[in-house]
């Protein structure tokens, strides 16, 4: 697949609330089969626009173009069927807590596909296969880890075989171990299944071990101020706020040097 080739295009897309501006004049390309990082400190607009990505909030102005359909101006068929080509692992995982972990898994297949419950019952036990959690279909989410509820939130974002993966801090609650075997989890499935990945993260970690294109938005200007490899963003960029950020204000050019 041709890495270079355009998935998704933001062009001039601005954010508000009512009259308040939280971004504006964002534009940048995902392309095919980028993991693609939304970098940027507290309330600088990450979660908004994640939201606006996936068609849960529209733009004050802007287009968000999904292979070249203008997914706002688009007609409500056309829309869903976008989406349908989205998996989304919220922040907290939002599995069911009186469903079981395969029922949770079974249940966009149920909704949006004809398939009988054979198949799906196969297909729940590869999707858990996948992110390393066959034998636990039978559990309640109160009975799993915070890591495997992650495990378990994304097997279910992945049900559909989507185009697009979303991920909301995807490390945020969890250990450093957990969150690093999380990161290895997102490389190995974006190799095997060629979809493009979107991650809306503050962790530092995870944003040099596992993206190769990026934007920094910044609260202040109401902008994004950098894009590009998060790793040549931290060996290049002269802007101070993007330094700081990826460094997290660390001077001491011998741990620095060894980030990069």
């Amino acid at each position: 697949m041709d890495k270079s080739e355009p998935h998704i295009v933001v062009q001039d897309l601005t954010m508000a609330y009512g009259d308040f501006v939280i971004q504006r004049d964002l534009n940048f390309t995902i392309n095919k089969s980028d993991i693609f990082i939304v970098m940027g400190g507290s309330g600088s607009g990450k979660s908004t626009l994640l939201r606006h990505l996936i068609g849960l909030q529209s733009p004050a102005r802007g287009k968000v173009l999904y292979e070249d359909v203008s997914f706002w101006d688009a007609g409500v068929e056309e829309r869903e069927r976008i989406m349908r080509t989205f998996g989304v692992l919220y922040q907290a995982g939002a599995l069911w807590s009186s469903m079981t972990i395969g029922e949770n898994v079974a249940l966009p297949l149920q909704h949006y596909t004809k398939l009988g419950p054979e198949q799906i019952e196969e297909i729940v036990a590869l999707k858990l296969s996948l992110v390393g959690l066959s034998g636990f279909g039978e559990y309640y989410p109160s009975e799993i880890s915070g890591g495997m509820k992650k495990r378990a939130g994304l097997a279910r974002a992945m049900a559909l075989d989507p185009e697009v993966l979303y991920f909301d801090e995807p490390s945020a609650g969890l250990d450093p171990v957990t969150a690093n075997l999380l990161d290895e989890l997102i490389l190995e499935l974006r190799e095997s299944l060629g979809a493009t990945v979107i991650v809306v993260t503050h962790d530092l970690a995870s944003i040099l071990a596992i993206g190769n294109n990026s934007i920094f938005l910044d609260s202040d200007t109401k902008t994004m101020i950098a894009a590009g490899d998060p790793k040549k963003l931290l060996a290049g960029s002269e802007d101070p706020r993007v330094i700081e950020f990826l460094t997290r204000g660390e001077r001491n050019t011998d741990k620095i040097n060894a980030q990069r």
